[in-house]
C-alpha cells in the first residue's frame, strides 16, 4: 500500500528533480533511464516549457545549485558516460543559458562553469514556473542601473560575453520608447561596434569615466581573439566609433594618446539627453552662446587699412560666399577652417567687430570664458578645453549656418610656451596650448581670437591664424566720428577740440560719454560743456597712466 501511495503522490518540481537525479546516477544516459524517468522529466518539461533533454540537465543544475562553479565534467561523472555523450547535450545547456535558467562564465583560460540564479531556485522551491525578469518601460536611469548589474556580473565572470549581448539586446527591444534606445538603434552598427559603444556608454554614465583605457574594456571579452581584434582597431585608429566621432583619443600635453579614450561631446549629447548628468548639465548651463539676432547694430570706425580687411572678412563670412569658398578649398585638398586674430590696444573695437560680423552674417557666437577653462585642478583645464571644442563641433554639425568660436582676450592661452616646464601649472599651460594648436589644425568652422598683447604670442599660434588684423587707435577723423556718435549734441568745434587733444580709443571715448550720462542722472543736469568733458577725459587718461604704473593692463 505504501508503494502505491508514493507512485500516486502528486509531483512537485523538487520531487521531480530528486527522482531524475536518483534515476540518472550512473545511468550512462541509456534508453532505459529515459523510460524510467519519463514521468518526472515530463513534469519538469511541461512546467518550465523545456524539452526532456533540457529538463534533465536543469535537474542536475538544480541539484548542484549550492555550487557557484558547476562544470559539465561533474555531470559526466554523475552519469558515468563518455565526454562525447555530454557534448551532445551542450546545445541543451546553451538553451538553458539563453533562457536564463543557468548563468555561464568563461575565464581567460576558456574554462567554462555555471551557476543557478537564486530566482530559479526560488521558483523550484515554490513549485512555480520560472519566468526570467524582463525589463519593460524603464526610465533611462533605471535602464542604466540594469546595465550596471549586468556588467558587474560579467566582470565577476558570472555571465559570458554572449549572454551579456543577449541581455542587452533584450533591454533595447523592450524599451524602444527611450530616446537613448532610439538614437542607439538608429546608428545601425555591426554587433561588435554597438557592443563597444554600449560598453563606453556604461563606463561614462555609471562610472563617470572620461579616461577609458584598454584594461577598462578588456573584462568584457571572454574570447581573447575578439578582444585582440577590437584592441587593434582602436590602437590603429580604424575603429568605426573613432571614424564616426562617437569616441576619441584623450590628450596628454595636448597630444592624442592611443591608449586612452572618451566619448565625444556629440555622442553624449545625442545619447544621454534624458539622464540630466551633472557633467553635461554644467556644459549646458554655460551662458556662452550669443544669438546673432540679439546683437545690437553699432557703427564702428576704422582706419582705411583695417576697414578694408574687415570688409573682406565680412564678405567671406556671408553665407553663400563662405559655403562656396569651403567647397573650393576642399576640392583643392586645403583645410576649410578659418582662423582669425584681431589684435591691438584696448578699446579699439576688436570684440565689437566680431559681434557685428556675426550679426551681419547671421552667425551665432560661442564665446569662450578663459577663467572657466583654467581650473584650479591640474588636468581639469585640459579637459575643459577639449570639451569646448567638442561642444563647438556638435553645434557646427547641427547648425544651418556655421557659428563663430570666439576666444576673447586670449592673451593668457596663446602666449609663448614655457620651455622645459617643470611646475605643474606651467605644464598645464603648455598642454592647453598644444590642444588648441592641434584643434586649429583640424578645425571645421570659424575661430576668432582677440588679444591686446600680440607681441607675446607664441610663433606656433602666429602661423596658424589665416587672417591677422591689427586694430589701431582711431585716426583724428575716426575719433571725431566716434565723439559725434556718442555725444551727438556736441558742436563741430568741441568735437574737433576733444579729438585733437585726446588720442583716445573708441572704448575710452565711450567711457567719457558714460561718465557724462551718469553725472546728468546724479545732478539732474544734462547740459554739456567742454570743460566738464575735458575733466572726464583727464580722469580717463589719468586712470590709464596709473594702471600702467602699477602693472595692470
Amino acid at each position: 500500500m505504501e508503494t502505491k501511495k508514493r507512485t500516486t503522490h502528486k509531483l512537485d518540481l523538487l520531487t521531480a528533480v530528486e527522482q531524475v537525479v536518483e534515476l540518472s546516477k550512473e545511468s550512462h544516459l541509456d534508453e532505459e533511464f529515459f523510460k524510467k524517468a519519463a514521468k518526472p522529466l515530463k513534469f519538469i518539461s511541461e512546467k518550465m516549457e523545456l524539452t526532456k533533454e533540457q529538463s534533465l540537465m536543469l535537474a542536475l543544475f538544480i541539484d548542484n545549485s549550492e555550487n557557484s562553479s558547476i562544470t559539465i565534467s561533474d555531470f559526466a561523472k554523475h552519469f558515468q558516460c563518455s565526454t562525447t555523450r555530454i557534448i551532445r547535450s551542450m546545445n541543451d545547456v546553451d538553451e538553458l543559458v539563453r533562457k536564463g535558467f543557468v548563468l555561464c562564465s568563461r575565464n581567460r583560460r576558456r574554462n567554462v562553469s555555471y551557476r543557478v540564479p537564486m530566482d530559479v531556485v526560488e521558483a523550484f522551491k515554490h513549485n512555480e514556473k520560472y519566468t526570467p525578469r524582463e525589463y519593460f518601460d524603464l526610465t533611462c536611469s533605471k535602464l542604466f542601473g540594469v546595465v550596471c548589474e549586468i556588467m558587474e556580473m560579467r566582470k565577476n565572470d558570472e555571465l559570458s560575453t554572449e549572454a551579456v549581448v543577449i541581455m542587452l539586446k533584450a533591454l533595447l527591444d523592450n524599451n524602444k520608447h527611450l530616446v537613448f534606445v532610439q538614437k542607439f538603434l538608429s546608428l545601425d552598427y555591426e554587433e561588435d561596434d554597438w557592443v563597444l559603444l554600449f560598453l563606453f556608454s556604461h563606463l561614462f554614465v555609471n562610472n563617470g569615466d572620461d579616461n577609458i583605457c584598454y584594461y577598462d574594456l578588456e573584462f568584457f571579452y571572454d574570447d581573447q581573439f575578439d578582444w585582440s581584434l577590437t584592441k587593434r582597431s582602436l590602437v590603429n585608429n580604424y575603429n568605426t566609433l573613432l571614424e564616426e566621432k562617437m569616441i576619441e583619443f584623450n590628450n596628454d600635453d595636448g597630444f592624442a594618446r592611443n591608449d586612452s579614450f572618451r566619448m565625444t561631446w556629440r555622442a553624449k549629447e545625442e545619447l544621454f539627453s534624458e539622464l540630466h548628468l551633472a557633467s553635461m548639465d554644467r556644459e549646458k548651463d554655460r551662458k556662452d552662446v550669443v544669438k546673432h539676432e540679439e546683437i545690437v547694430a553699432k557703427q564702428l570706425y576704422y582706419d582705411e587699412s583695417v576697414a578694408a580687411q574687415v570688409k573682406d572678412l565680412g564678405q567671406l563670412l556671408e553665407k553663400t560666399h563662405y559655403r562656396d569658398i569651403c567647397s573650393r578649398l576642399e576640392s583643392k585638398g586645403h583645410r576649410t577652417g578659418f582662423t582669425c586674430l584681431f589684435y591691438g590696444a584696448h578699446g579699439t573695437g576688436k570684440t565689437e567687430t566680431v559681434l557685428q560680423l556675426a550679426r551681419q552674417s547671421g552667425r551665432d557666437i560661442m564665446q569662450v570664458n578663459i577663467s572657466q577653462i583654467k581650473s584650479m585642478w591640474v588636468g581639469e583645464s585640459e579637459k575643459n578645453i577639449k570639451e569646448i571644442f567638442d561642444k563647438y563641433r556638435a553645434i557646427v554639425e547641427k547648425a544651418a549656418i556655421t557659428p563663430i568660436l570666439l576666444f576673447n582676450e586670449a592673451d593668457a592661452i596663446i602666449g609663448k610656451r614655457q620651455e622645459g616646464a617643470e611646475r605643474a601649472v606651467d605644464k598645464m599651460e603648455n598642454s592647453i596650448q598644444n590642444i588648441i594648436l592641434q584643434e586649429m589644425e583640424t578645425l571645421n568652422g570659424i575661430l576668432i581670437a582677440t588679444t591686446n598683447l600680440a607681441q607675446n604670442m607664441d610663433k606656433a599660434f602666429e602661423r596658424r591664424f589665416l587672417y591677422k588684423i591689427k586694430f589701431n587707435k582711431p585716426s583724428l577723423e575716426a575719433r571725431m566720428s566716434i565723439w559725434h556718435e556718442m555725444l551727438p549734441s556736441l558742436t563741430e568745434t568741441d568735437i574737433r577740440a576733444l579729438a585733437e587733444k585726446y588720442d583716445f580709443s573708441g572704448g575710452q571715448i565711450e567711457n567719457v560719454a558714460r561718465h557724462q550720462a551718469i553725472d546728468g542722472i546724479l545732478h539732474g543736469d544734462d547740459s554739456l560743456t567742454l570743460d566738464t568733458l575735458m575733466a572726464h577725459c583727464d580722469n580717463e587718461r589719468l586712470k590709464q597712466k596709473e594702471s600702467r604704473n602699477i602693472g595692470f593692463r
